[in-house]
């Protein structure tokens, strides 16, 4: 067994083990079974129990973090606020509108000192129970999760979006599969069932008049997704970025369909603040909003922009990634993610909204002012980016 192991952590890339070594382990002894031709869908979670205690027992862990003095200094009369965040590109606006914050306050061309300051998060349920508990009153969060948290009178409301696009279907280099519909039967890895990535698999599941009780769905970390492809321990997964850039780089993986072609106006992660923090200051929800607002301007204007925000957000007091795969979610295409038009539209989260109620995780219609405070955006006036 050791000697397997072995041989599986010397040919995956290193960053695609990270977090992810006790899995590599249990997919290699061939624990998840195959069945042949499932009857049902059956949401399988593929960690063991005692990964997931771990996790839920160090929520101290996503205690933050800072980088090119995104943190305030020692001697700042004003505390940051804190924002909770994933290491992924979906969230790259944030530690963009959080550097570039702390360059206007250093240079003195801020308008205000209000500071934020990035909480790296290892998953949406920490995030989620931070957010439900005060510990933080910001973060990046899954638009249908803030719906069902408004819903059950946890006051968040949305304030803006995160990115455009992102998911991305893969599967491994060598397999057979070229056609969507050639899934059936097969085990796919997706986040959550609150996950966006999970309606972008539904949406393809309806095109090629297939059921989730065509496919075996598996719950999974995203940072565990590639190394569970390469093990064979799944056959596909549907994740946001940059997961499935990390396989398709590494060599072994190809992407089989990616929202940019399937779902333009596809949206996951957005802004999201508790409703106290509205009320008691105003101002500095929507500075913060127009940080997001024009790091998102700033990233779609120019390729040498987003190399520089790959630079901020692959650093320990962020992401802690590989810079080289961040630059490939940027490059190929280059419209993988987008970020300039981050617009609320209405009628874009009731259809997402409508696509949860069908896929079961929301119960009932919930009504547009319940999750969303549009007068944020209305307001925006996008933030100069001085990187």
């Amino acid at each position: 067994m050791k000697g397997m192991v072995a041989r599986i952590v010397g040919v995956v890339p290193r960053a695609l083990i990270v977090e992810s070594y006790a899995f590599v382990r249990y997919a290699a002894a061939h624990l998840i079974p195959r069945p042949a031709q499932p009857a049902e869908a059956e949401f399988v979670s593929a960690l063991i129990l005692d990964r997931r205690r771990l996790l839920q027992g160090a929520i101290a862990s996503a205690l933050p973090l800072s980088l090119y003095g995104c943190a305030a200094d020692k001697d700042a009369k004003r505390a940051p606020l804190i924002v909770g965040g994933l290491p992924v590109t979906c969230n790259l606006t944030l530690p963009v509108a959080c550097t570039a914050k702390e360059a206007s306050i250093k240079a003195g061309t801020a308008g205000n000192d209000f500071r934020f300051e990035y909480s790296k998060y290892s998953g949406w349920p920490e995030i989620k129970e931070s957010l439900m508990s005060n510990r933080i009153q910001a973060a990046y969060m899954l638009a249908p999760l803030v719906m069902d948290l408004a819903d059950k009178r946890i006051p968040v409301k949305i304030v803006s979006l995160g990115h455009r696009s992102g998911a991305v279907i893969m599967v491994r280099q060598d397999s057979p599969y070229q056609h969507f519909a050639e899934l059936k039967g097969k085990r796919i890895a997706i986040p959550s069932r609150f996950a966006v990535d999970f309606l972008f698999l539904r949406k393809m599941l309806k095109r090629e008049n297939m059921t989730p009780d065509d496919i075996v769905i598996v719950e999974m970390p995203p940072p565990d997704m590639p190394a569970a492809l390469y093990a064979n321990a799944v056959d596909a997964y549907c994740t946001g970025e940059p997961f499935g850039a990390a396989a398709q780089r590494a060599g072994y993986a190809r992407v089989l369909r990616m929202t940019r072609d399937e779902w333009r106006n596809y949206i996951c992660c957005v802004l999201t603040v508790r409703e106290e923090l509205i009320a008691e200051n105003r101002p500095m929800v929507q500075d913060l909003v127009n940080q997001i607002q024009g790091a998102g301007v700033w990233l779609d204007e120019k390729q040498d922009n987003r190399n520089k925000a790959v630079a901020i957000a692959a650093g320990k007091g962020f992401f802690n990634q590989d810079p080289n795969i961040l630059k490939f979610v940027m490059e190929n295409p280059t419209d993988r993610v987008t970020y300039g038009d981050l617009r609320m539209i209405r009628e874009e989260f009731e259809d997402l909204m409508q696509l949860s109620i069908q896929a079961g995780t929301i119960k009932h219609p919930i009504a547009y002012e319940t999750y969303i405070d549009e007068s944020f955006v209305r307001a925006a006036k996008a933030a100069p980016i001085p990187l």
